[in-house]
């Protein structure tokens, strides 16, 4: 980037992220079975309609917000058994699809590594167009193409 002309190469600075930073913060929240981190996230499977996910200590985190908030269930974790509205159940068959979004600038961007899955239903719009292509320079003959 220092050389290219429209920038200016001493406001370049080098960002590391602390191997633990921003660790407080990541979805899910109170994750201890994993030590991620923005750098180094996942694997983490993403829910899709009609996939099924196994309760368990370690996907519970994981899963929780989904299977209530967005799926519309009462879910408790009573001593290690898992009860979906009221009953008893060890696996999870999701009703609808998830995506996982991730920002173009990692150090600087709220993604999913923040906010989680994102449904189905909470998905607004479609691309239309694309803005801007960049791979190792401009790739001219992208910019401002409709998407088909």
């Amino acid at each position: 980037m220092k050389k290219l002309p429209a920038v200016d190469a001493a406001s370049i600075t080098k960002e590391v992220a602390r191997g633990d930073a921003g660790s407080e913060s990541l979805f899910p929240y109170y994750d201890v079975a994993h030590a991620w981190t923005v750098d180094n996230y996942g694997p983490i499977w993403v829910p899709k309609k009609g996939g099924t996910v196994t309760l368990n200590a370690e996907t519970y985190p994981m899963y929780e917000r989904a299977i209530r908030t967005y799926e519309g269930n009462t879910l408790e974790n009573k001593n290690g058994a898992y009860f979906i509205n009221g009953r008893q159940t060890n696996t999870y068959t999701f009703k609808m699809d998830y995506y996982w979004m991730m920002g173009d600038n990692r150090h600087k961007s709220q993604d999913s590594r923040f906010w989680g899955f994102v449904p189905e239903s909470a998905v607004v719009g479609k691309a239309w167009m694309i803005w801007f292509s960049y791979d190792n320079g401009p790739r001219w003959k992208r910019l401002f193409n409709i998407i088909k």
